[in-house]
């Protein structure tokens, strides 16, 4: 067992149960805090996420229902089933995580900003050369067009960002990871909360306690070897 899990006692690590989540703002459980790796890691092992706007207060959620997806369900409809079979791009395992990272924390036009701030940028970084967060990534002539970057956890992988340069670019990303994760022995991916872009590849909505009470025996369960090896896939 990792030596950070040993620690998710520790009154540092301290988080409520997520049964005391606000119900507006969904999810809303706790402040402050910090994203050191025993932290991040308390947290995601209890279902906890952190999530902030910028110059707002570290903020952890645990939102209910709780958007996921099981890596063999994804939905891919014709048209995506057809822009799959055309195309030439290149898709990897951790060979680019700081870059995807660095693009998922690029502010999008219709926006100000972003959530994604340097601490949190070099939080996840450390989670990475730990082995427990990893990204997908999409190449496209040697350039990286589309990502997204999460933590493994057992058999549940938590999704975090993703971005794309590209019509579809992240639907491919995803498509990618649930393919490669299901043949692995993955069985379920967090989305944290489903949005009208998720909807389309079929999220669905569990009750809070029902992901909880899966993540609590998934996480505890290996996958296969060499699912999170750095290298090229094969969708």
């Amino acid at each position: 067992m990792s030596r950070y899990l040993t620690q998710l006692d520790d009154e540092l690590c301290w988080f409520p149960a997520p049964s005391h989540a606000l119900e507006e703002p969904n999810g809303l459980l706790a402040i402050g805090g910090d994203l050191s790796p025993e932290r991040l890691l308390a947290a995601y092992h209890r279902g906890i996420f952190p999530w902030n706007e910028p110059h707002q207060p570290l903020l952890w959620w645990s939102p209910d229902p709780r958007g996921v997806v099981e890596p063999d369900q994804l939905h891919i409809g014709r048209s995506l089933h057809k822009f799959i079979r055309g195309s030439s791009f290149d898709i990897s395992i951790d060979r680019a995580f700081n870059e995807v990272i660095a693009a998922c924390a690029a502010p999008r036009r219709s926006a100000s900003g972003t959530w994604i701030s340097t601490p949190m940028i070099d939080a996840y970084q450390q989670l990475h050369r730990l082995g427990h967060a990893h990204s997908i990534e999409v190449w496209q002539d040697g350039q990286l067009q589309a990502g997204l970057y999460g933590l493994s956890l057992g058999r549940v992988f938590c999704g975090e960002s993703m971005f794309s340069r590209i019509d579809n670019g992240a639907k491919l990303a995803m498509v990618a990871l649930c393919r490669h994760f299901h043949r692995h022995g993955g069985a379920l991916i967090d989305c944290q909360m489903q949005n009208d872009f998720l909807a389309t590849l079929g999220i669905q909505q569990w009750p809070r306690s029902r992901f909880l009470a899966t993540l609590a025996t998934l996480s505890q369960q290996p996958l296969q070897d060499g699912c999170w090896q750095p290298r090229s896939i094969s969708l």
